[in-house]
């Protein structure tokens, strides 16, 4: 399909649930795989233990946008992602990702923690679709901008969530991708960095769409052009991302959004 004519994302009713008990994710878990190996569908109601942490999602991305997903913790942000990246499967709707898909989320960079910092960016370019040939020549350029000095010909294993925070968003954004997907990891480490990812994300706005999750309404204001609020798994406002920041500033209250937007 032609990206310039279809939605790079399109979500219709889109659901997935869990369940709270190590027991019950173990019992349920077996049942599901079964039902999958044998051509049968999901069992859709909810089973004794179960929440649905995604509950009828419908919202689409265009090609050149930019959309926040805000929420508390526990809205559905990070399960979003993972149906997103296709790490989940969804339990009920659909969902069309269309293009190449980089990602730029707390525990979601696939490094591999035993290769040094030099060796995980030519694997993981070559994960997102690169070609070798095409990412070494940039590999100084990724390293230059991830700033993390001597500790990048050290195992990823000694590096700080900052540290990995920065040479995701090096390896993510010299990729350019088609959809680029972040969360809370673009605001680790310094005033300096967060300073340069934010101008680089201006700059990958002109060709790459963007989908941001975010408990911070400042930062979904300052990305993003439209957003989505979730409580509980569902859709409780769509709009711009300043009236989507002001809605829930309304229904998280003052004192949790300084809490934060620290």
């Amino acid at each position: 399909m032609d990206g310039a004519t279809h939605p790079l994302i399109e979500a219709a009713g889109l659901s997935k649930k869990f369940a709270m008990l190590p027991q019950d994710v173990r019992r349920y878990g077996t049942r599901d795989f079964l039902r999958i190996a044998f051509g049968l569908p999901r069992e859709l109601p909810l089973r004794p233990g179960e929440f649905w942490a995604l509950d009828d999602l419908s919202f689409s991305l265009a090609p050149g946008e930019s959309l926040a997903v805000l929420g508390r913790n526990g809205a559905g942000k990070s399960t979003l992602l993972k149906l997103i990246t296709g790490h989940m499967l969804p339990d009920a709707g659909t969902l069309a990702v269309r293009g190449s898909v980089g990602v730029l989320a707390i525990g979601q960079f696939g490094f591999q923690p035993m290769l040094t910092g030099r060796d995980n960016i030519v694997q993981k370019a070559v994960a997102l679709g690169m070609r070798k040939q095409d990412i070494l020549p940039l590999v100084p350029e990724i390293i230059e901008f991830a700033d993390i000095g001597p500790f990048i010909d050290a195992p990823v294993r000694s590096y700080s969530s900052g540290m990995v925070a920065r040479l995701g968003f090096a390896v993510a954004i010299h990729v350019n991708p088609d959809i680029l997907l972040a969360d809370e990891a673009l605001s680790a480490g310094d005033a300096e960095f967060a300073r340069k990812c934010a101008e680089r994300i201006a700059d990958m706005r002109r060709r790459m769409s963007l989908v941001i999750v975010t408990h911070s309404p400042e930062f979904a204001r300052d990305i993003c052009t439209r957003a989505i609020v979730l409580e509980r798994g569902r859709t409780v406002f769509e709009g711009t991302a300043a009236a989507a920041s002001d809605f829930y500033r309304g229904m998280i209250g003052p004192d949790a959004v300084s809490t934060v937007s620290a």
